[in-house]
């Protein structure tokens, strides 16, 4: 891919679920997200490109899945296999630890947190794509979980509606190395504008820590 450079006041960071159930020891997701996180360095990395973000005045945008609550999806017709699962295990329960964000990655002020989706899109029925436009937002970079889920979903929906999309392959997690492997490598590439680490990103920003 070409080298990617960043506009000032039209590129924003979109850091999707950072919830204590995905990030934090004692999370319903972090034994199964674990092993690949600890192997890219995921919480050194989300914080290293959020500080870097902070400091060259890119906006930061939240965008959070649903916090499961007892009676969602009663009366559905197509629950995909995802929204079962998680709906089973209440994935980010409503008023639960799991359903808080993870210390240091949450939102702080000034930043954006949009609607929860309900389902891997970051994009259907909520207020993002409005929420970017408005603000003049033309580049925008992914972090954050699933990898292979919610960040890819989100992310081709991006390419889709326009946006330049950066995957940053080290500030995310799957759940096997395979689920990585295929977000960044098979399918990554067929959408992605670039697919970057950490420090790349740091350094197109002009970040001085970078190496």
């Amino acid at each position: 891919m070409t080298a990617t450079t960043y506009p000032q006041g039209a590129t924003a960071l979109l850091c999707i679920d950072p919830y204590n159930d995905f990030l934090a020891e004692g999370g319903k997701m972090w034994s199964a997200l674990s092993e690949v996180a600890t192997s890219v360095g995921l919480h050194d990395n989300l914080a290293k490109i959020r500080a870097t973000a902070r400091g060259v005045g890119l906006p930061i945008f939240i965008l959070p899945h649903h916090r499961h609550e007892a009676t969602d999806f009663s009366g559905w017709a197509h629950l995909t296999p995802s929204q079962a699962a998680a709906h089973e295990y209440q994935l980010f329960a409503e008023g639960s630890w799991g359903g808080k964000w993870y210390d240091g990655f949450g939102p702080d002020e000034g930043d954006i947190v949009v609607k929860e989706h309900w389902g891997a899109s970051s994009f259907a029925n909520t207020d993002l794509d409005m929420q970017l436009r408005q603000r003049g937002i033309t580049h925008v970079i992914f972090i954050g979980l699933i990898a292979n889920t919610c960040v890819e979903t989100s992310a081709r929906q991006a390419a889709e509606l326009g946006y330049h999309v950066t995957l940053v392959r080290d500030a995310t997690a799957a759940m096997s190395p395979e689920a990585m492997h295929a977000a960044h490598e098979i399918n990554g590439p067929t959408y992605a504008h670039a697919i970057l680490t950490t420090a790349e990103v740091m350094a197109q920003l002009g970040a001085k820590d970078a190496a």
